[in-house]
Order: C-alpha cells, then structure tokens, then sequence
C-alpha cells in the first residue's frame, strides 16, 4: 500500500517535473546567452566547493559534544547518552563517551530536517495534541513523558519519531537549544543553490504539484534534501488518512494511544523516504539524459522561441491584465507596505546584530593583540574568528531577533501559514553575510601583514574592521532588499493565483495553440500565466522597496548608490589561497584532512576541534552511566 501510494505521487510530481526541467533548461541556457545580474557584492564569498586552496572552514572540525539524557521509548527509562554533533549537523547519539572514543557505531544518527526543538512540555503537548482527533493531553495529568530534569529539550516532527532529552542546569539547555536549532537550520537548508536547472525544477514542480491540490502558498515542510521534501509531500495526504483509518483502533489510555501512534507515522515515513530516495535519482537521471539535445536545440533556435515566448504572453496579458489589476487595487496594493514592515523590523535588527556581533569580536581581537599572548595566541583567535558564522552559541542572537517576525492579521488574510518559511531563509542570509564579512577581513588582514608585517597588529585590525563594515552594511542592504521583494512575491503572489484561477484557468487552454510543436516542452502555458501575474505585481513591490530604501528606513540604501572607494583589486584577493592562521603566526599546521564525509567513528574525527566550547557545569558532572526508570 505505501510503495502504491509512493509510486502514485510520484508519477504525478515526476510528470510536472520532466516539464519543469525542460522550462529551467530554457531559463538557464537564455541568462547563460544574455547575461545579467544585480549588483555586485563588495564583500567576499567563499568558494562553494573547498579545494587545497580554499578551505572548509569546518574542515577538521564538529560542532559540539557532551553528555545528556536520553528517555528511551522501548523501555520508558532515561539513560545519559553522549552527542556527537560533527560538521555534517547530523546529531550522533552514543552509549557512552567510551563508545565514541573507541570508534563504536552511533546507537541513533538524527537528520534533523523538519525538526522543531522546544524547550518546555507545554510547547510539545500543543503540538501533541491535534495528532490524535479526540485525543487531548494535559500538562500535569499523567503527562506524556516525565522528565528527570526541569530542563528538557525535545525534537518535535509531524511524521517522524520524536527525541526527548533532559539537561542538568538552565545553562546547558539553552546552548543545547543553540546547538540543535543550528543542526535544524543546516539539514532544513538541504536544496542547493548551485544547480541552475535542477533546482528551480525542483522547487517549481513541487508548488505546482501542491497548487493542483489546491494548496498555494508557503510550506513549511519544504525542508531537506529533495527526497526528503518529497516524502514530506506523500505524508501530506497519506498521513491524514492513515489517522483516521488507524486511530479509532489504537488502544490504551491516551498517553499510549499518543505513543504507538508516532511509532506507527514514524515507521511509515522511514518506508516511504526509502521509496522517494530511489525514485527520485531514477527521475533526475532520466532528465539529465536527455538534456543535451535539448540543449543543442535551444542553442540553435533560442532567438525563435523568445519571439514566440513573448507573442503568446502578450496574449495572455490581455486576459490576466485586467483582472489582476481590479484585484491589486482591492486587495493587495492597501497591504504591501504594512507587509513590508513587518518583514522589514525584525530582519533588520537581526543583520544589525550580526553587525554587532562581528564588531565585538573583532574589539576583542584587537585588544587581546595588545594584551599579549604571543603570536600563537593570535593565530588561535584568528582561527576562532574564521568560523564565528558557524557557532550556534555566539550568532544565536543574531537568529533570535528575526524569530521576532510576526505576520499575524495578514496570515489569514493572504493565507499564509506562519513565518518560519521566512526566518529561516533570513538566518541563513545572516550566516551567509557573517561568513562573507570574516572571510573578507581574513584577506584584508593577511594582505596587510604582508606588506606592512606584524609589528602593529591592533591599528591593522582596525584599518580592516572599518573597510568590512562598510562592505558589510552595502551588502546587508543589497542581500536585505532582495529578500523582502522575494517574501512579498511568496506571499502575494499565491493569493493572486487563488483569486484569478476561477476565471482565468479554464481559458488558458487555449493559448497552447499559439506555440509551436516544437517549441511546447520549453514554453508552457501555465508559466507564461503565472509569469504575466508576477509582472503585474513586481511594480508595486519594487517602488515599495525602493520607497523605504529612499527613506533610508532600517538603513537600506538606494539602488542608485554605488561605493565610491570599492576596492577594484578586492575580487582578486578571493583567488588567494585559504590562511592557515596558525602557521601564519608560528603554531603548528591544522590536521584538514577530516571532512563531512568520514565516518565518525574514524580516529580522526575523535580528534577534530569544536566549534562551542565544553560545557563546564562548576564541578557537577553527569552520571555517565546511570539509568534513572520513570516511576
């Protein structure tokens, strides 16, 4: 029944996909021939892919370890565990710290996709309670779990199996919680960006898919690699059926009714992940093979296939036009900039913070320079600065302020389901920016020491502190503009779509008349369509972002604006290799032979250094072994 139901919506995405990859193709080959782009970054990046030259800064690394409390479904009794959180995000859960030295298998490896992680019963019961119709729990009455501690932290998912875990004080959960809702934000941040056919595929037969059922909008389960979004998207019917089929036969009290029905949905997800992984590799390599002559066509007769492209939108517009323009005026154009603001506020105090942080750190840098230390101490620090975007701990601020985001009024009127979809993309933007400000002052810096030496290393900081944060705050603008155009049209835009598709969709059969034959894998109707309803809403988005950039609301620049003393010779810099700051100041090399990729019970990855520092609990240590039994 689930390898039916799989292959069922798979056969429906994989249809919407071939078509999709064929339209992305056209995308991808046009922008390749005609070029184009915004404007261009004054910080460095990264390279996408690490080489000898320009290393991971994770490379060699995990991310944070240490022992906590584990309650074990089978058996109802909490054990300590030790976690392991490598440089994949993926949560390693070992008997013991022995076991994790020794090289033993994880007992459980957590793909924390999808995930939430709370930090109270409370929170966990309200989400507990619509998963059984008819069955309700309350804190307090014969609760669900019974913590050891009054610090639990658990890992809540629609489908899969839950985590419950406990802490000893207030200052172990909360860098526990730092550390966990990272590993979320990294796995739910699984589709790559680098993949400019398949990507946008993807993510455009997905929307596709879902709109044909009649939900348009956000979705929070976008998260994970592709298979995982797809098996996301079998659960989506499958799950609700499998309930009201198998819930009024669950027996027990209620706090067993809850329990063997998430053993039950977690059982069926792991089966159909399995499904979509392997049906999903089977239908990009179909695509893939034949993307070459689709490509040689397109390369041939691409001027011929615009001047249809735009002999049919133009069609299309004289139907859409009208009606979408009676829709603006009434329901969208007196709710943009309220919509606006409430993304703007909390974004914005958010890359503000990641502006702070940076500059705290490099103060402290500076003045541990004139504290002495030696030059090692210097090269340690600078290594700790090389990966501040990669602490949980130290940019959990940064991410609190745009968890702050409140669409609350304009949820329902839009149909928006919640803001996470938007957090989420603007902490990964903050990360982004934070890296990108580090790796540019790393350049700046080791350029400096090379031709001036290392005599006065603290005006040296501050010379290259001052070039980044003006850099910083361009890009911040630039990077902070484009996302609110980008949430206004995932908000708007859905919404355009529901109200027009009553009218509008039966008469755009129709119009696959006008393109030819060979020309219909690359125009389809249904993107032209939904293109002519983006156009005639990005005007009044752009002018409301252009509007408060006039202003200089939330310190946004103009689009006008050009830094006068950019550094011509900077994008060069990004071509020097990766520094190795220890060896730079006298210390030893770095051991950068670990990567994600290594299996963790390796020596090596026993050895790597971590991102948090150890918890230090003021002389109280967990008891490695013990095993406490619910009572």
């Amino acid at each position: 029944f689930l390898a039916a139901r799989t292959k069922e919506v798979m056969q429906e995405f994989g249809q919407i996909y071939k078509q999709q990859y064929a339209v992305a193709l056209f995308n991808s080959v046009r922008h390749e021939i005609e070029g184009g782009g915004g404007p261009q970054s004054q910080l460095l990046h990264r390279k996408a892919v690490p080489s000898p030259l320009f290393q991971d800064p994770l490379a060699g690394r995990s991310i944070f370890s240490g022992s906590l409390f584990q309650y074990l479904e089978e058996n109802r009794k909490w054990r300590t565990r030790f976690v392991s959180v490598p440089n994949s995000y993926a949560v390693s859960l070992y008997e013991s710290k022995t076991a994790h030295d020794r090289g033993l298998h994880p007992r459980v490896t957590i793909n924390c996709a999808g995930y939430k992680v709370l930090t109270s019963m409370e929170e966990y019961l309200e989400l507990i309670n619509g998963s059984l119709p008819g069955v309700k729990a309350k804190v307090g009455n014969n609760p669900l779990i019974k913590c050891v501690t009054q610090f639990p932290l658990v890992l809540w998912h629609p489908y899969a199996r839950h985590r419950y875990f406990c802490v000893m004080t207030e200052k172990e959960q909360k860098k526990w919680h730092a550390v966990l809702q990272d590993c979320v934000r990294h796995s739910n941040n699984g589709i790559p960006e680098d993949l400019p056919v398949q990507t946008p595929a993807f993510t455009n037969a997905v929307r596709l898919y879902r709109q044909a059922k009649g939900h348009y909008g956000t979705w929070d389960m976008m998260c994970g690699q592709p298979p995982q979004i797809l098996a996301n998207l079998v659960m989506e019917t499958l799950h609700s059926d499998l309930r009201d089929a198998i819930g009024p036969r669950l027996k027990g009290k209620m706090q067993q009714k809850q329990r063997s029905w998430m053993l039950i949905s977690d059982a069926v997800y792991k089966q159909v992940l399995c499904h979509t992984v392997g049906l999903y590799k089977a239908l990009v390599e179909a695509c893939e093979a034949r993307s070459g002559p689709l490509d040689a066509r397109l390369r041939t007769d691409m001027d011929q296939i615009i001047t249809s492209k735009e002999h049919v939108t133009n069609k299309i517009k004289a139907l859409v036009l009208p009606k979408a323009e009676q829709i603006l005026q009434s329901s969208i154009q007196p709710y943009i900039s309220s919509i606006l603001e409430a993304l703007m506020e909390p974004t914005s105090r958010g890359f503000s913070e990641v502006r702070d942080v940076f500059f705290k750190e490099l103060v402290e840098l500076g003045k541990n320079s004139l504290n002495g230390g030696g030059k090692e101490k210097m090269g340690d620090n600078m290594e700790k600065l090389s990966i501040l975007a990669f602490h949980p701990v130290k940019m959990q601020s940064c991410y609190q302020k745009v968890e702050e985001l409140n669409l609350e009024g304009l949820q329902q009127r839009f149909d928006v389901h919640g803001p996470s979809v938007f957090v989420s993309r603007a902490q990964i933007l903050m990360r982004e920016q934070m890296d990108n400000s580090v790796y540019t002052f790393e350049q700046l810096f080791n350029q400096s020491l090379e031709s001036q030496g290392q005599d006065d290393i603290c005006k040296t900081i501050q010379r290259c502190q001052d070039r980044v944060l003006k850099k910083y705050d361009y890009d911040s603008s630039t990077v902070r503009k484009k996302f609110f155009r980008e949430a206004l049209l995932q908000i708007i835009i859905p919404y355009m779509l529901q109200q027009l598709s009553p009218t509008c969709s039966p008469e755009l059969p129709r119009f696959k008349e006008l393109i030819f034959e060979d020309f219909s894998q690359f125009l389809l109707v249904e993107n032209l369509y939904e293109e002519v309803v983006l156009q005639s809403v990005s005007k009044d988005i752009m002018m409301a972002v252009k509007e408060a950039a006039v202003q200089r609301r939330h310190n946004l620049y103009r689009d006008s604006l050009v830094l006068t003393n950019s550094d011509p010779n900077l994008q060069l810099l990004g071509e020097s290799n990766s520094v190795e700051w220890s060896t730079k100041f006298g210390g030893e090399a770095p051991d950068r032979s670990v990567n994600a990729g290594e299996a963790q019970g390796e020596a090596s990855s026993r050895r790597r250094k971590q991102v948090v520092s150890m918890i230090q609990l003021d002389g109280v240590t967990l008891p490695y072994e013990s095993c406490l039994e619910v009572p």
